[in-house]
């Protein structure tokens, strides 16, 4: 393995995207927008799609259409409508996988819930979770495909259902998808920002408000391809919007909950680090330097003390909410805050009753 392939990171992966810069769903699916020809036939929506996207299968395209991703003229329609001249068509579609092998792998995996439709799971940090370039093995979905065949999982769906993700070094909740009809519903569900979710951070320095939300568009920094950057005047990258919130301070550090209102790539990492409160131990984005504190022999061995137990950036996906896409209720799951930012936790308590 040269260099480069060992450096690269599942993020990495998500940044050499152009089209997208979506960290969580970046190659999982696609938004197509069509104009039928003025020369069309009528025909029916499911077979014009299967001509227009000739590497789906007619199983993909029919739960496409059940699960409300297909619409026509501003309305969701069933895979019988007949497609007429100048209809103004939008897709959901997931994507086809980009192995074609993935070998199932005994790998352990928390997880938090399960049915025939779906699978929720609790990631630890660490863990890629799509095989890809430099890391083909040892990831969240080779061991979900082994769990699927060490229980006889059958499903229609030809490859782990996965709708979206995060990076390998955030802890927290996925789901997974086992039918293709499920993986169609959540990842409308997704794409349409209507899936609730909150995550924990730790940051930098004492947040002057105790809620606030940051602005700013987030696209590749011009200078540094590894990273994100702010745009606050809209001249690169996409619309960014996120919400935060202070659950407790630690002086020169601080925990808060975010939600965020879209969902690019690195976007609470890029986000604080551009209001000068870098993710704690954020190698990435320079936060594994001692950004805030004192100068002091005594607390700079102190942050190496709480590096050594979080040796990663301080960011974990605490709650997952979704719509079920057979029962149509609403499910919500929370994840524990993992043992290393607990331990952080404690260590910073502790340092300053005695300090």
């Amino acid at each position: 393995m040269n260099e480069k392939e060992d450096f690269l990171e599942e993020d990495d992966l998500l940044l050499e995207d152009e089209n997208s810069n979506d960290e969580e769903n970046s190659g999982l699916f696609e938004h197509l927008n069509i104009t039928v020809d003025k020369k069309q036939e009528p025909l029916r929506i499911d077979k014009f799609l299967l001509i227009y996207r000739q590497n789906s299968s007619r199983n993909k395209i029919s739960q496409t259409c059940r699960a409300g991703n297909v619409i026509v003229n501003g309305n969701p329609v069933k895979q019988n409508y007949r497609v007429k001249p100048g209809d103004e068509i939008s897709v959901l579609l997931t994507h086809p996988p980009r192995e074609n092998v993935i070998i199932p792998e005994d790998i352990p995996i928390n997880i938090v819930y399960e049915d025939d439709d779906v699978l929720v799971v609790d990631k630890e940090a660490g863990m890629v979770v799509h095989p890809g370039f430099g890391n083909w093995q040892g990831t969240l979905v080779n061991a979900v495909a082994f769990h699927f065949q060490k229980n006889g999982v059958k499903s229609d769906l030809d490859r782990v259902g996965l709708v979206h993700r995060i990076d390998k070094d955030t802890s927290g909740l996925l789901v997974i998808a086992k039918t293709e009809y499920a993986l169609s519903y959540l990842a409308k569900q997704f794409f349409d920002r209507k899936t609730k979710r909150l995550y924990w951070a730790f940051v930098w320095g004492n947040l002057a408000d105790d809620e606030g939300t940051i602005r700013g568009h987030i696209g590749r920094h011009q200078k540094n391809r590894m990273q994100m950057a702010v745009y606050e005047d809209g001249s690169q990258g996409k619309h960014a919007v996120t919400h935060y919130k202070v659950l407790e301070r630690f002086k020169y550090m601080t925990w808060i909950e975010c939600k965020l209102e879209t969902g690019r790539t690195h976007q609470i990492r890029a986000h604080f680090r551009h209001i000068g409160h870098t993710l704690f131990n954020d190698k990435r984005y320079e936060g594994h330097q001692i950004l805030r504190g004192i100068n002091l022999p005594k607390y700079k061995q102190f942050v190496k003390n709480v590096f050594e137990v979080l040796p990663r950036h301080a960011l974990h996906a605490h709650t997952l909410g979704f719509i079920h896409p057979t029962t149509k209720k609403e499910m919500y799951f929370e994840s524990p805050m993992p043992k290393d930012m607990q331990e952080a936790v404690e260590k910073w308590r502790n340092y300053l009753q005695n300090s």
